[in-house]
């Protein structure tokens, strides 16, 4: 873009002489008389600014952002049909101090004379033109860009604040009547805005006047209803929603006006079959006025091989050029999505490289109901089209979708036993369980026996042990009429291992058995290796099962094995506890925690030891905040810690919560868990030193004494007193330790004794061994 004095050269706007005309007296500020002629034969409607018709939903903040900026003198607003442009323009108009001058664009205006007569009609409009330049306007004939044009961007330089709108300027295509538009454009007067509004970006020379720093651009981003603009909408079409329910549906129409409108219209008249009565409200692609929308508005006006384009390529959630190819079968889809989103077609950009886009959902989901209705049986082509080039291009999520849409199940349970493990470690549960519906068919796991085996081990580890029971069932009696194979073989058993349905030693002998059939770079090794440390760990065996469970820790980090790892680190701070190793305990614990976080396990029911271990350090280091908040976090994966976990889980993690319990003082908690663990037994084989664990916690439960106090807390100053309780140190002695007196030191035991529910200091020296507030080595010091 020159300056508005140059002489411009390369365009047909280069015929524009230099201005020699005298310079058009500044306009008046009050408003001309009807307008005269040559602009009689006008239609008014031409040049009129539209009328803000009542109902509308005001656009309060895109038109006061409008009216503040000042800083450009151009402003593109690009969007396809019924984002509201023009109604937009029109409210900016009502509320602008500005006079504006209009023109509605149409195919007559390529031609520069007429575009021309016309904006010198909408600027004659709200300010009487010069005779001068009305005698240029009223006969131009060769004389338009010598006289015409010279004579009317000097007035619009001269003319007070204004702004000129060109509505529809994307009907504009004529190289002299974008010329003329380019020279306005650049005599604009200070203050005064030149606004194209279109479905297309103009054809100016954009990039340009972007990088100049001249164009504000609104787009659909601007247009889209907020959820408080679509409850106006629709409570002006007489509808009335929730907000929540607002909220759903701006967001499946992406703040599209026309779709929010017409969705609205079906709720009204009954069509979409929900109301503000509470039914739920269905997909608003669904709906066959915003599909007649898409076919009137846009298809319709598209070339057939364009539409055809578009309706294939709508099976894809994100598109590219390869890609496209792929699915089309055919060449040259980078240059056809180009000439999308030129066009404002509805495709969205997904990267600053213009190399992947989406098209908006409403819009593909016409494009869907198009395909089904005029190539019915096409899709399942085009899908396993789309899994094939997403598999070669190593994106196996993708692929499996798509070859699941198209029918392609022998290629979905290829992919599945590929990926399903590795997504479970790393916190994607929920991916792989919608996974695992789909495959919820007899026939289905008999034969591809592989996924049955890996949704029972998966259906194990999530604690659905009937689920679990009936898919290996399933896969054993596939398995029996095929030779058997040795990874098959230990599969069934780290399946069994982790069910742990007949007791420690058939837990310990299946997980042995897997571990002599299982690959080192198999990912239910190290599940192996945990249950086998576990196995032995609930026989009293702490130094093997400590071992193990070191290996099994290293060996499922090297594999990725995030919710393994994190669990095996809780085993081993369990272990260290009982050895009396409490910075180990400490450490391990917090490692465990880690792992969590690292693989986004915190929804995982396996969580909860780690958070049992979490809590115990943190009641050793006298944070008894942070513990109760372990406790709070354990509660919420309550419905995912059923009775379908592996028996000895299920009671350890109540033991160790009880435990916590009680170093609280919570003793309707413990006896809550006490009931519970109590069935557990009842209900289960031999667990080993669980059981004993759990004997011993009753009894010191029952020999408890009932004390008003005992839900209270130990205060920071009453934990600092507890370790020096256990030495031969005499009240003022710790006093002087402390830096306080002898009365002070003597207040808080008093308080220690009352909340252990304990007489004595040697009591209370007992009572926190017991609870593991202090360490058995301290006392005996």
């Amino acid at each position: 873009m020159v300056g508005r004095k140059e002489r411009r050269t390369g365009t047909a706007a280069a015929r524009v002489e230099p201005i020699d005309a005298p310079p058009t007296p500044r306009l008046r500020s009050q408003r001309a008389a009807p307008v005269q002629p040559p602009f009689a034969a006008i239609a008014e409607s031409k040049i009129a600014v539209p009328d803000v018709r009542s109902g509308l939903v005001p656009r309060t903040a895109l038109v006061n952002r409008l009216r503040a900026e000042t800083f450009f003198p151009l402003i593109a607003v690009t969007a396809p049909a019924g984002y509201g442009k023009t109604t937009v323009l029109a409210q900016w108009a009502a509320r602008d101090p500005r006079p504006f001058a209009w023109v509605s664009i149409d195919e007559r205006d390529n031609d520069p004379v007429v575009l021309l007569h016309h904006v010198a009609a909408a600027l004659h409009s709200i300010e009487p033109l010069s005779p001068h330049v009305l005698e240029a306007v009223k006969a131009p004939g060769p004389s338009m860009w010598t006289s015409v044009l010279p004579r009317l961007a000097r007035s619009l330089e001269a003319a007070q604040p204004l702004v000129l709108v060109l509505d529809d300027a994307h009907l504009l295509r004529s190289v002299d009547a974008l010329a003329a538009v380019e020279t306005l454009s650049a005599h604009l007067g200070t203050g005064s805005v030149l606004t194209l509004s279109g479905r297309v970006a103009s054809k100016l020379p954009i990039p340009a006047l972007r990088a100049s720093g001249r164009l504000l651009e609104v787009g659909i981003e601007q247009l889209a209803l907020t959820t408080r603009e679509g409850q106006q909408l629709l409570r002006s079409t007489g509808t009335s929603l929730s907000f929540e329910k607002v909220t759903k549906l701006v967001g499946e129409c992406e703040g599209w006006p026309a779709a929010l409108y017409l969705t609205a219209l079906s709720l009204r008249e009954g069509r979409a079959g929900a109301s503000a009565a509470g039914r739920a409200i269905p997909f608003v692609g669904r709906d066959a006025s915003i599909s007649e929308y898409f076919r009137s508005e846009y298809l319709s006006r598209l070339s057939p091989d364009m539409v055809r384009f578009l309706r294939r390529t709508s099976i894809l959630e994100e598109v590219c050029g390869d890609l496209c190819d792929a699915v089309f079968a055919g060449a040259g889809s980078a240059r056809r999505l180009e000439r999308i989103e030129h066009s404002n077609l509805f495709l969205v950009p997904l990267d600053r490289q213009r190399t992947w886009y989406r098209y908006h959902h409403l819009f593909r989901e016409a494009l869907r109901r198009e395909l089904a209705e005029r190539e019915p049986g096409a899709a399942s082509v085009l899908h396993r089209r789309a899994a094939e080039w997403y598999q070669a291009h190593n994106d196996p999520e993708s692929a499996l979708e798509h070859a699941c849409a198209a029918g392609d199940m022998r290629r979905v349970a290829q992919i599945f036993t590929a990926i399903a493990l590795p997504l479970y470690h790393s916190g994607r549960v929920a991916t792989v369980e919608r996974w695992l519906v789909r495959f919820d068919d007899q026939l289905l796991l008999e034969r591809y026996p592989a996924v049955a085996l890996h949704g029972s081990w998966i259906h194990a580890r999530r604690g659905r042990a009937a689920d679990a029971e009936r898919w290996l069932q399933i896969a054993e009696n596939a398995l029996s009429r095929r030779p058997q194979t040795r990874e098959s073989v230990a599969w069934i058993k780290v399946i069994r291992a982790v069910l742990s349905s007949d007791g420690v030693y058939q837990m310990i002998a299946d997980a042995e058995g897997a571990l002599a059939g299982l690959s080192r770079n198999n990912l239910v090794r190290p599940s192996a290796m945990l249950i086998l440390g576990v196995g032995y760990m609930l026989l009293g065996q702490n130094g093997r099962a400590g071992a193990i469970l070191t290996d099994a820790a290293a060996e499922a980090r090297r594999l990725g094995a995030t919710d393994t790892e994190a669990v095996a680190l809780a085993e081993r701070s369990l272990l260290a506890a009982a050895e009396n190793d409490a910075p180990a305990a400490e450490r391990l614990a917090h490692e465990a925690q880690q792992a969590v976080e690292y693989g986004k396990l915190e929804a995982y029911a396996t969580t909860a030891i780690t958070l049992a271990t979490s809590a115990r350090a943190s009641l050793r280091q006298g944070d008894w905040d942070a513990a109760r908040a372990d406790l709070e976090r354990a509660g919420q994966l309550t419905p995912a810690l059923s009775r379908g976990l592996s028996p000895w889980f299920v009671l350890q993690t109540r033991i160790e919560f009880a435990r916590v319990y009680l170093a609280l003082r919570e003793t309707e908690m413990v006896r809550s868990l006490l009931t519970e663990i109590r069935e557990l037994l009842s209900e289960r084989p031999y667990l080993g030193v669980l059981v004993a664990e759990a004997e011993a916690l009753e009894r010191e439960v029952e020999a408890m004494p009932e004390c008003g106090g005992t839900r209270a807390a130990l205060t920071p100053a009453e934990l600092r007193l507890l370790p020096l309780l256990t030495t031969h140190l005499t009240f003022r002695e710790i006093g002087e330790q402390l830096f306080v007196s002898r009365n002070t030191i003597k207040t808080q035991a008093i308080s220690v004794y009352r909340k252990l529910g304990v007489t004595s200091r040697s009591e209370a020296i007992e009572c926190a061994i017991r609870l593991g507030l202090v360490q058995p080595e301290a006392a005996a010091g």
